[in-house]
């Protein structure tokens, strides 16, 4: 694409671009790279050990990947402009929640919504849109609207951990909550003119596999999609699981905090990179081709994160991660509108949905029960790059036996 018709492209699809942007970057006030920057006023304020912080932010989590299996196949059914403001009313509801809790039963309760509305749905609305609204630009389209994590990826821990010397980290969540509740107005005024997803996708709609349009329950019967079920949970899982600790990492590496953080600016950066790169190949050679590989190089910065006791060290390996991370992006949401088709996309992506959020149930939990047991973050972190090796062998070889299909 040429810079004329990429400005063309910006120009001629703004509103829906912008509106995937401004749903992905309010969707980081539930992610785990935002909470987990209150991760030791939390252990302190409730008196949790690692695993049981850890614990406590994998029941919550797995109960909203339980609900996303539901409430993520509403995309087939409302608009987003019915769906979204619904959506971060629920994630601005939950910034208050944790502003004022001050009970250990209820805070389960309260990362069961920040999860939910904010890592699930939020993201979800985003990539379902862009995944249906465009079809022969779906990467590009997917890359743009991702940037809106990355943004909030690359300022949110940085603004937030700095604005924590001069106020309590409390009243922060109130001001999460303010920003989201903000985001409101603004998606609704994007979206003045939205059509329903059945609408699109009767007109739009892109078939998949065996030219048909393939079912939420056809898809979970086709042995593919349990071929790339690792690959969906793994980053999500490990990923999740290094923020989440990052206080604990920086501590056992002789780091600040801040030393560590500051290095968020240029995952971001990377990770964007990948992201756009990502997205030109795929509208270029399609999924099949990207999918098997793009997971080596998170194999690889998990390694050296694990052997590392530098903070350059830590870029390199932050380096490939987000290589990884930023490719993660785009191509698997993609993944399933190629293989699957985009008639009942929403129902499909939510089941994916649902394991990446159950993945990122899993990795805190995992690893602050093996830090418990004396399991150090560096021998973790090795055996998590082994594990990614293994799943790039697992989606070759499910790809290589359905490609024929498409």
């Amino acid at each position: 694409m040429t810079r004329v018709s990429l400005h063309r492209f910006l120009v001629d699809n703004a509103t829906w671009l912008a509106t995937g942007v401004l749903l992905t970057f309010l969707s980081s006030f539930g992610q785990t790279f935002f909470i987990s920057v209150f991760a030791g006023e939390i252990r302190s304020e409730f008196g949790l050990s690692h695993g049981a912080w850890g614990g406590l932010y994998t029941l919550g989590t797995t109960l909203s990947a339980i609900v996303m299996i539901w409430a993520g196949g509403l995309t087939d059914i409302f608009r987003v402009r019915v769906l979204g403001p619904m959506v971060l009313a629920g994630l601005a509801l939950a910034a208050i929640a944790m502003a004022l809790n001050t009970w250990l039963l209820l805070l389960p309760l309260v990362i069961f919504l920040l999860r939910l509305f904010g890592q699930g749905m939020s993201t979800h609305l985003a990539v379902v849109a862009m995944a249906r609204w465009f079809t022969g630009t779906r990467g590009k389209a997917l890359s743009i609207a991702s940037t809106g994590y990355a943004l909030g990826e690359a300022l949110l821990p940085l603004i937030f951990v700095g604005a924590m010397v001069y106020l309590d980290w409390r009243w922060l969540w109130v001001a999460a909550a303010g920003i989201t509740a903000l985001g409101i107005p603004i998606l609704m005024r994007l979206l003045r003119e939205e059509r329903t997803p059945q609408s699109l996708a009767n007109a739009f709609s892109a078939s998949g596999m065996q030219g048909k349009h393939w079912t939420r329950r056809d898809a979970l019967f086709h042995p593919l999609f349990w071929f790339m079920v690792p690959s969906v949970l793994g980053p999500s899982a490990f990923i999740t699981a290094f923020f989440f600790h990052q206080v604990y990492l920086a501590d056992v590496k002789g780091w600040q905090h801040i030393q560590l953080v500051a290095l968020f600016p240029i995952f971001t950066g990377i990770s964007l990179f990948s992201m756009f790169v990502a997205g030109w190949a795929l509208d270029k050679w399609g999924t099949a081709r990207i999918m098997p590989y793009y997971q080596l190089p998170i194999a690889l910065g998990f390694v050296i994160l694990g052997m590392t006791n530098s903070i350059s060290g830590a870029t390199l390996g932050l380096v490939f991660l987000a290589l990884t991370v930023g490719a993660n992006s785009t191509l698997p949401s993609a993944f399933w509108a190629e293989f699957y088709g985009t008639r009942h996309i929403g129902a499909i992506k939510a089941m994916a949905a649902a394991v990446m959020v159950l993945g990122s149930a899993i990795g805190p939990g995992l690893t602050g029960v093996l830090i418990d047991l004396g399991i150090s973050l560096n021998t973790q972190f090795i055996w998590i790059g082994v594990f990614f090796v293994l799943v790039c062998v697992l989606v070759q070889t499910g790809i290589s036996r359905s490609r024929r299909d498409l």
